[in-house]
């Protein structure tokens, strides 16, 4: 389900960019351009799937799957609505967070087994952005585990039925959802392949169904980071209560609508924002966004001790 909804974001993403960028996004093949994404899979499966001679072969074959290996782990504990999930966990929240560090592995891999200096710099970028970043990621989410007592995403949703954790999290949600991007290595913090400095980063030697597992994980990364900003954050599959008769509408028609909100937001991001320098980049991260999701965790402590 998760990979169909991520082949259908490249084509939300083509035809959001040209409506916002004021311009015609795919709209040749098929009906509005729909037979766009099928025409590019043919393509990179029918493409020759090329590995460098001077490749570190093994490496090099393993590095693609794991980006997508560690996405759709984190999939599984993921609830889409109250009986709608593949487990429940009572460490869900550290899973998801543990797969994201494994992420890490994939940029790595591909930059240094392409054994090609470009690729070794975007491997280096996204080893040291995603690092730094899994750290701000994790600290922001301590307020909303003190708040619902528990690590289980089912139980995070559950604790948000009187208020959403955005109200009294709303900083904690704006570094998490800072980091997820980064963490994705989206535009605007795309730095491990920036094309204007590294060609393509850390993929410049990857061809065909190898390059595609790259792509196609980079749309599932933008899928789950808008799935666990909504569980976490915006009450899961919950219906929002300023809305009349919102209720009447199955919970999993919520989640998904919240979801494809946070999509459309990411798309956007890229849409309108230039790219940082990579040392501005980093300095906000230790400089800013540090030491305020520390003094949101004292803050939300101190709160909670009052009570």
């Amino acid at each position: 389900m998760v990979i169909t909804i991520a082949a259908a974001n490249i084509f939300v993403e083509r035809r959001l960019l040209g409506l916002w960028q004021d311009r015609h996004g795919p709209n040749r093949t098929g009906w509005h351009g729909i037979m766009q994404v099928p025409a590019d899979m043919i393509k990179i499966f029918l493409k020759e799937d090329w590995i460098p001679p001077f490749a570190d072969k093994p490496v090099f074959i393993l590095a693609p799957a794991t980006i997508m290996l560690t996405v759709l782990f984190s999939f599984a504990l993921v609830p889409f609505a109250p009986d709608f999930l593949v487990a429940d966990s009572n460490i869900a929240l550290l899973f998801f967070l543990g797969n994201s560090s494994l992420g890490a592995y994939s940029i790595v891999l591909a930059g240094w087994s392409s054994n090609n200096k470009y690729t070794l710099i975007g491997g280096m970028r996204g080893a040291a952005q995603m690092i730094s970043y899994e750290v701000f990621m994790g600290l922001s989410l301590l307020g909303v585990v003190m708040m619902s007592g528990t690590f289980s995403l089912k139980g995070i949703v559950e604790a948000q039925k009187h208020v959403w954790f955005v109200f009294p999290q709303f900083v904690g949600f704006c570094i998490f959802l800072i980091a997820a991007v980064a963490e994705a290595h989206r535009a605007p913090f795309d730095m491990p392949e920036a094309e204007g400095e590294l060609i393509a980063g850390f993929h410049s030697e990857y061809s065909g169904i190898k390059f595609g597992m790259f792509f196609v994980g980079e749309y599932l990364g933008i899928t789950l980071v808008s799935a666990m900003v909504v569980t976490i954050f915006f009450g899961g599959w919950l219906a929002p209560t300023f809305i009349p008769y919102a209720t009447l509408l199955p919970p999993v028609f919520w989640f998904l609508f919240k979801t494809f909100c946070f999509i459309a937001f990411i798309i956007l991001l890229r849409a309108s924002l230039p790219r940082p320098r990579y040392d501005q980049f980093m300095e906000v991260g230790w400089k800013i966004l540090l030491p305020l999701t520390l003094v949101n965790i004292m803050v939300t402590a101190a709160i909670l001790l009052m009570k």
